[in-house]
């Protein structure tokens, strides 16, 4: 993650095994896989933007058993000796649903071409792969405040709507979700009181400048807020200098996260 104020939560869980028994690509540039596995009957079900680290395979020698139960600072540098010939790649992702009763579990991946590791494997649908899952928590502080502003781009898109998702039912406010186009967007089980808007990159336009754009237009808020940026690490950190120092919200009552940086 490029920039945070984020607090990772490790579980006593470890590594989770579990297997790709779905896929399917759900719009123009989201690709969906469920994945099961009797070890998810014990996942830490936190909601909200409950994230994780995802270990998928290279290649068929693929080993999981060997990856340290904490992805912490001394967990990565044990990674990082791995074998390269048998070492999953990494990456972070948010828990879309989640459904104890069937051991399984949705990610939904951004897929742009060629782009990035996992991306591209998702694309693939890679139906019967092994992966592992190493939990790490939630970044999203709801507390009690008056209203909620939450802005993201298409990677904190199951963030967002997993925060909306499990929001308290008389929560007010103001959710942006900016993708590449509107048709990447997707049904959201937002409090009646929260007005999600959708907002589509123009061609060319930096990823974050509209969504950055839409945060500035909001109606005039309260500074009893509590909002949550994700996405592109200009998009967070902009969203958070804007609310701080425009809209007088608290710093504290602030979670931002960087996800990626644009190239």
């Amino acid at each position: 993650m490029a920039s945070s104020n984020i607090a990772v939560t490790h579980s006593e869980l470890g590594v989770v095994l579990a297997e790709v028994t779905a896929a399917s690509r759900i719009s123009p540039h989201f690709v969906r896989l469920t994945v099961a596995g009797e070890a998810l009957a014990e996942w830490r079900h936190l909601g909200f933007d409950q994230w994780f680290r995802l270990a998928v395979p290279t290649n068929g020698d693929t080993r999981f058993d060997n990856l340290a139960d904490t992805f912490n600072m001394s967990g990565y540098l044990k990674y990082l000796t791995l074998p390269k010939s048998t070492r999953p790649v990494i990456r972070n992702y948010t828990v879309r649903e989640y459904r104890p009763e069937l051991c399984e579990l949705d990610i939904d991946f951004v897929v742009h071409g060629e782009d990035g590791v996992a991306g591209p494997w998702a694309g693939s649908l890679p139906l019967g792969a092994s992966v592992g899952l190493i939990d790490q928590g939630c970044g999203y502080r709801h507390g009690d405040a008056d209203e909620v502003v939450l802005v993201g781009d298409e990677s904190a898109l199951p963030a967002v709507l997993g925060i909306l998702r499990d929001l308290p039912r008389e929560a007010r406010g103001h959710a942006i979700v900016e993708v590449p186009e509107l048709g990447d967007q997707q049904e959201a089980q937002a409090p009646a009181g929260v007005a999600l808007h959708w907002v589509a990159r123009r061609p060319g336009e930096a990823v974050g400048a509209a969504a950055l754009a839409a945060l500035r237009e909001l109606p005039p808020f309260g500074a009893g807020v509590s909002a949550f940026a994700a996405g592109e690490s200009k998009l967070a950190t902009g969203a958070r200098r804007h609310l701080v120092g425009e809209r007088g919200v608290p710093k504290a009552n602030v979670d931002f996260c960087g996800y990626w940086r644009a190239r």
